[in-house]
């Protein structure tokens, strides 16, 4: 079995360099951030989402499926700062040569962690090998749209066709799955004002958990799982669920049996 590591990242304004490039000193972080939306919003000509090199990573979660079982965890803990958990991931790269999977990891997860590792100097040549180094990764790596060593489920499935590209949470919800709980991406710089950084990490975790799901049922659509394949591995991820007993998991797996009763 490939190991395959799905991940999600929430972000925040990165207040440092955008008092850096804008000369926004002597703001205070939450002012600094509504200037940022004002001059994002200015360039886009209403939306405010801020530029990728402008979005520091505060939380990165991961399922991890590998021959041992399923792991779901967010890198660090609640007191890492953004440099510990991009080098934290990037050395799960390096070790496991895993299969990324992403929703829409190629248009905003990745663009902002290859920014921001380019901010710390963090070193990952197996990463960014394009058959330099190993003549294989010219054939498949994990820099090139059309490589499957990255699958960005949302872009795949679309068929590299932007029109038709739809939210995680909508086909999460579609396939049976719980889809959102509890925030949305929007919510994440009020609930890093807040201190909520623990909600921040279960939200992201959910996110990957439903990842997963649409990628099991993926797997199941072109046929590199049967159907008792692709039952095992729900049943496997019903029961990490159920043993973890975090409140958040639990959360999820009660509105999942909702959703799937529906």
């Amino acid at each position: 079995m490939n190991n395959i590591f799905v991940f999600d990242i929430e972000t925040v304004p990165d207040i440092e360099g955008a008092q850096r490039i804008y000369g926004l000193d002597g703001l205070d972080d939450r002012d600094t951030a509504n200037a940022m939306f004002t001059i994002r919003r200015q360039e886009t000509g209403g939306s405010d989402f801020l530029r990728h090199h402008l979005q520091r990573v505060v939380c990165i979660s991961v399922a991890l499926r590998t021959r041992d079982g399923l792991k779901v965890w967010s890198l660090g803990d609640e007191s890492s700062d953004e440099k510990d958990i991009i080098t934290r991931f990037f050395t799960g790269v390096e070790r496991y040569l895993p299969t990324l999977v992403s929703w829409n990891g190629g248009g905003f997860d990745l663009p902002v962690l290859h920014y921001r590792a380019l901010k710390h100097g963090i070193a990952a040549p197996r990463y960014w090998d394009q058959g330099e180094d190993d003549r294989e990764f010219k054939f498949n790596n994990y820099i090139s749209r059309f490589h499957s060593r990255h699958t960005d489920l949302m872009d795949l499935i679309a068929g590299y066709q932007a029109r038709a590209v739809q939210p995680l949470d909508q086909i999460a919800t579609l396939l049976g799955f719980p889809g959102k709980m509890g925030m949305s991406g929007a919510k994440v710089w009020d609930a890093y004002l807040d201190g909520d950084l623990a909600g921040i990490r279960n939200y992201c975790e959910t996110d990957v958990l439903n990842t997963w799901l649409v990628y099991l049922r993926f797997q199941l659509m072109r046929g590199h799982l049967d159907a008792g394949a692709y039952e095992a591995e729900v049943e496997l991820t019903r029961q990490l669920l159920q043993k973890e007993s975090k409140p958040h998991f639990t959360e999820f797996l009660e509105a999942w049996q909702k959703n799937s009763a529906a």
